[in-house]
């Protein structure tokens, strides 16, 4: 797995659609449904006209950690749900990313965030581990 220092990937071993059904199925595991899908390849082409290599973007969220996130800071709405991306890169593998929900929330100064941060981050880790 490979980390930035706003998330964490990994080339996978899978199709692009096959990634996508796992990745979910992983998701469901660690307690996260998929709330929205934006097919960026489809909307570029719809609304600019442009071809794009297949990109979606899953907008992954666990209600329980979500409650306790906006219980704790009202408009923590703005980084939810946790993105996890689906892509082919230029050398035509399938990769897998997620969002690092601890760097995300470093930008939100509240430390009660802490906990449920470093929850999320384990969870998505995990799921994108098991890929």
């Amino acid at each position: 797995m490979e980390q930035t220092n706003y998330g964490f990937s990994k080339v996978v071993d899978l199709g692009y659609d096959e990634a996508i059904e796992k990745v979910t199925e992983e998701l469901k595991k660690e307690g996260f449904g998929v709330l929205t899908e934006i097919d960026v390849k489809a909307t570029l082409k719809k609304k600019l006209d442009v071809d794009f290599k297949p990109y979606k973007i899953l907008g992954a969220c666990n209600p329980p950690f979500a409650y306790k996130s906006l219980q704790a800071e009202e408009q923590i709405g703005l980084m939810l749900p946790c993105n996890v991306i689906v892509y082919v890169n230029d050398n035509n593998e399938t990769v897998v990313a997620a969002i690092d929900p601890i760097a995300s929330m470093q930008a939100v100064k509240n430390e009660s965030l802490g906990e449920v941060a470093e929850t999320i981050q384990s969870k998505l880790k995990s799921v994108i581990s098991n890929l």
